[in-house]
């Protein structure tokens, strides 16, 4: 499953996404995928125009899998199964293209990481709240308030945390960043019992 970005987050990530079907960067992926005998998660961003893809990144892991879930395309599920030894469809799943995705939080910090003023900040959120711009047609993945209450907490903190001082935006996000990157010490102990 592919997505296109349609706003940046922080160190210009995707902050929200739109699903696309491009047909190379699949048959690409499973190409590199067939010749490395891999059987886990495989990443590959690429700028895409003409119809041709330029590659500029690979991550040996799945990359946020929201946008493909809304697709119909549910890589968690497939990975779970894979590990398991489970035969997988084939042809693979591609999902519908078009389906809009969002992540406020991280829209709000890539833009306070931008410098955008305060009063730039409230109203994108006001936009938020009222489904226009980039968050029209488009489904809440990281806080959905709906289908998880809680979340509104999350959303709520660092929002004031971003509005209170928007230079905390690159700090918020390296911290929560730093809750699950695997880190020198992390690879010296797994290098140690292998």
């Amino acid at each position: 499953m592919a997505a296109g970005q349609r706003a940046t987050g922080i160190g210009g990530s995707a902050a929200a996404r739109v699903s696309v079907d491009h047909a190379a960067p699949r048959a690409h992926i499973a190409a590199l995928g067939e010749a490395l005998q891999w059987h886990g998660g495989l990443t590959l961003d690429y700028m895409h125009e003409h119809d041709a893809p330029r590659y500029i990144e690979c991550n040996p892991r799945t990359v946020e899998p929201a946008n493909a879930a809304a697709s119909g395309v549910n890589i968690a599920e497939l990975q779970v199964r894979l590990t398991l030894g489970e035969q997988l469809d084939s042809p693979a799943r591609v999902g519908r293209a078009g389906v809009r995705t969002h992540g406020t939080i991280a829209v709000l910090l890539g833009a306070a990481a931008r410098g955008e003023s305060r009063g730039a900040l409230l109203r994108g959120i006001g936009e938020a709240i009222a489904h226009r711009g980039v968050y029209a047609g488009s489904s809440e993945q990281l806080t959905p308030l709906l289908r998880d209450p809680p979340s509104a907490l999350a959303a709520a903190y660092v929002t004031a945390r971003v509005l209170a001082n928007p230079g905390e935006a690159a700090r918020i996000a390296s911290h929560a960043v730093s809750g699950y990157a695997i880190g020198p010490e992390s690879i010296a102990r797994v290098q140690a019992q292998a």
